[in-house]
């Protein structure tokens, strides 16, 4: 270890040791309660599951959160506090332990022990789960990746009981953001009992045992799913909220009319171009702050009609960002033209050379391309999307800049959400819409979206000059060094065009003035009920 890297070391032990207990739903002096603690709010689609360690979609996550709690959490600014436990430190550059609460129970009334932590993370990395999360997550575990890769057993992950209630946790190389990771419920806890008595069917109401603030009341597919608070969990003298209701509506005006009845009271996403109306509308319930987020589309680039980064890379230059950003969405989005989104710790954002070309100059140098790919005029492309004005609005957009720029043919092919997440992990589509949401702010994170061998990678492209890069900054304990090679094999990957990003996440909403705990600052939209109260109206 280098002379910097131990001063870096020192400092992230010392910051980590620091760590306190922090309580839920800080109610502000002189806010009075309503009588009814009830929330009913949008999710946005169905979730794929109610299994943490196979969530995968935001839907699925905000309500596995609420019914699990990680070794870690967010509060609702978003910052990393205590979670199951109560303190952590980093006892050398690859070993981190947490100490768990003691007085943590599981909905059940069984303790919560440092073994269920390890029973956790072993079957999430089993492939036997399946989680389409297990090698992004696993790279970061001593021998995760090999677990999740089925080249080891699940046995021999770098985590391990110390004691009842203390976990060691080692990875392959310096993990500085180890705390942040362990925030996503994938990497926590499950009850091992519930999972081998009931086996699939453990996620189902009666039969799902949690650690988290709320049980699983009620789940109706594709209406609503019900969570009751737990007064079995550690902090439940602070949850005020003892109901809440999550809606799967994908529809963005449906959304706002169930909100104007009063059906619901938080939109999941105003629907394209209707922010400004919105904010003279509701002016007290608009909510809207930026994300580290980063919509995008996958190139299938397997597929033959895709196989040529020339090809991928004209369809890439013609969509006009400014446009798209000003006039389609109109909500406060930024145009992108690369993975690493603004505020993302870890490389330097990056931006195409011809992102600000003239757009004459970028249709005539696009036409070049298509031309020397031999693509003709009139060629037909699919591209699929998931069921939502905002997304169909998009599409449409996209549509029309490829048939008037380049005259191609475009096909919108709409879905369900989770067919759509199948569709895009089994390969099968041309273009496909895509979004994602920080797990953690560090680059690493969004280029999961792009490198080899990552369940998370559905353009299905691999630079493998560039994954040998992502390996030297991995194995970096020098900040620096480790930024400039991530942000060169961010370009590297870029240049081959296997994705198409288009905007930088806001998330305009409406939610109404008296749900109390509601940040602006939470820049990866993790909202626990836990933290949220309703206030007297």
């Amino acid at each position: 270890m280098k002379k910097n890297a131990r001063r870096q070391f020192a400092l992230l032990a010392l910051c980590a040791a620091m760590a306190l207990p922090v309580a839920a739903a800080v109610v502000p002096p002189g806010v009075e309660l309503h009588p009814t603690q009830t929330l009913i709010r949008n999710n946005g689609s169905e979730p794929e599951t109610l299994d943490p360690a196979s969530a995968e979609t935001v839907g699925a996550n905000n309500i596995t959160r609420d019914m699990f709690e990680g070794l870690t959490a967010n509060d609702a600014a978003g910052k990393i506090i205590p979670g199951l436990a109560e303190s952590w430190k980093q006892t050398n550059a690859t070993t981190w332990v947490f100490k768990l609460r003691q007085n943590a129970k599981w909905s059940n009334g069984d303790p919560v022990t440092a073994q269920d932590v390890v029973y956790g993370i072993r079957r999430f990395l089993d492939p036997k789960t399946a989680s389409k999360y297990a090698a992004t997550y696993g790279v970061f575990l001593q021998n995760g990746k090999e677990v999740a890769m089925g080249k080891k057993p699940p046995s021999e992950v770098g985590v391990k009981a110390l004691d009842k209630f203390t976990v060691e946790i080692k990875t392959p190389f310096p993990v500085s953001f180890l705390p942040q990771l362990v925030s996503n419920n994938n990497l926590g806890p499950v009850h091992q009992a519930s999972i081998e008595k009931f086996g699939k069917d453990w996620t189902k109401p009666g039969n799902l045992v949690g650690n988290g603030a709320y049980v699983l009341k009620e789940w109706q597919v594709n209406s609503k799913v019900v969570l009751e608070k737990n007064p079995n969990y550690w902090d439940a003298a602070n949850v005020q909220l003892t109901r809440v209701t999550y809606l799967p509506v994908e529809d963005g005006n449906a959304d706002v009319k169930l909100f104007e009845s009063g059906q619901n009271e938080w939109v999941y996403q105003l629907p394209p171009g209707t922010y400004e109306d919105a904010k003279k509308k509701y002016p007290k319930d608009v909510r809207n702050a930026p994300m580290l987020g980063l919509r995008y589309y996958d190139f299938q680039t397997q597929s033959p009609a895709f196989k040529d980064v020339r090809v991928r890379k004209a369809l890439s230059m013609v969509i006009d960002r400014d446009i798209l950003a000003q006039k389609i969405t109109a909500d406060g989005q930024s145009p992108l033209y690369g993975l690493v989104v603004k505020g993302m710790d870890g490389a330097e954002m990056f931006e195409y050379d011809w992102a600000k070309w003239p757009m004459a100059k970028k249709i005539e140098e696009a036409k070049k391309l298509l031309a020397e790919a031999g693509v003709k005029p009139g060629t037909k492309y699919t591209f699929s999307y998931n069921t939502s004005e905002y997304h169909k609005k998009m599409a449409i957009f996209a549509q029309s800049e490829w048939k008037t720029k380049l005259g191609l043919t475009i096909e919108l092919e709409a879905m369900e959400f989770k067919v759509l997440v199948k569709k895009r992990h089994d390969g099968a589509f041309q273009m496909a819409r895509n979004g994602f949401i920080a797990d953690y702010n560090d680059a690493t994170n969004f280029l999961a979206l792009v490198r080899c061998d990552s369940d998370q990678n559905t353009n299905f492209h691999c630079n493998r000059k560039a994954e040998e890069i992502i390996n030297q900054a991995e194995q970096s304990d020098e900040p620096a060094k480790r930024k400039q090679l991530l942000t060169q094999a961010v370009k590297m990957i870029m240049e081959d065009y296997p994705i198409l990003p288009m905007l930088q996440y806001s998330l305009p909403r409406l939610v109404k003035s008296y749900v109390g705990g509601y940040s602006l600052e939470n820049a990866q939209d993790r909202f626990r009920s836990k933290d949220l109260y309703i206030i007297k109206h």
